[in-house]
């Protein structure tokens, strides 16, 4: 029986996780050689040159039951959400977010950050709430922490303007940056519907959610996320994997290997 835990790497996706910070090292099978090599911490490995280690997921046969989140409800302020959101095509949906008047970050709104990449994708990313890179170029993920994304998804074989096979749709949970402030929990409750949508139109077949304001959305949890990464979540009948922001990676590149392990979860959910 095939390893769960294994994943081929060619040397370009290789190239790409040493860009973030991982080094990757799988422990032997018992049929590779004469005894099994000792297992390291990855605190301690982050920081040896050789190799790193990263955490063996646990096989999915022994993976606890998905844990089913319920949708979040809607609180409105301000003047209301439009109606029929949860019908709206692409160019319906993301011209009504756009113009969205529902709640109080539509104030200083210099342009929305709706979402990119291909709608029919695998694979859906929803980060945390935009920020002042993001309002500029309108696009989730920019800036060093959008560098940081796109070499994680290439480590796994995706691409931000790919489409198909290597295709992946990029979104936030809220479309408007607050401005120089979290979002409130009445904001990301206001805009879920667009992001309710937005997987209703996609239909991954994963979601990856980073960030904790991301989690509080999609999941409607305010559990640590190292108590949520690991398993398997639901939302909206799809597999939902949770996991560190990009910009909390760049403060934290400890935690690196288990953004790793993260994705190597989305991955075999993805291909099983």
């Amino acid at each position: 029986m095939s390893d769960p835990t294994r994943f081929d790497l060619d040397d370009r996706q290789r190239a790409m996780l040493a860009e973030m910070g991982v080094r990757v090292w799988w422990p032997q099978r018992a049929d590779d050689a004469p005894s099994a090599a000792p297992q390291v911490s990855p605190s301690v490995a982050l920081h040896q040159t050789p190799a790193a280690v990263v955490p063996a997921m646990t096989p999915p046969s022994t993976r606890p039951a998905p844990v089913v989140s319920a949708q979040p409800a809607v609180i409105v302020t301000g003047q209301p959400l439009a109606e029929g959101v949860d019908r709206m095509d692409w160019t319906t949906l993301q011209d009504t977010a756009a113009a969205c008047q529902a709640c109080d970050l539509c104030g200083q709104r210099k342009k929305s950050v709706f979402g990119v990449g291909d709608v029919q994708a695998d694979w859906m990313v929803i980060g945390d709430p935009p920020g002042e890179d993001e309002e500029q170029q309108g696009e989730p993920f920019a800036g060093p922490a959008g560098q940081l994304l796109d070499n994680m998804l290439k480590a796994v074989g995706l691409a931000r303007k790919a489409q198909g096979a290597g295709g992946v749709y990029i979104t936030s949970a809220v479309k408007c940056r607050p401005p120089g402030r979290n979002p409130s929990p009445q904001e990301l409750s206001t805009c879920s519907p667009y992001l309710a949508r937005q997987v209703a139109l996609v239909q991954p077949k994963v979601i990856l959610v980073m960030g904790r304001f991301a989690v509080l959305s999609v999941l409607q949890s305010s559990e640590p996320l190292g108590k949520l990464r690991g398993q398997l979540h639901t939302y909206q009948g799809v597999p939902v994997v949770a996991t560190y922001h990009p910009s909390s990676l760049l403060r934290t590149p400890a935690d690196k290997a288990k953004a790793w392990v993260d994705l190597l979860l989305a991955l075999k959910t993805v291909q099983g």
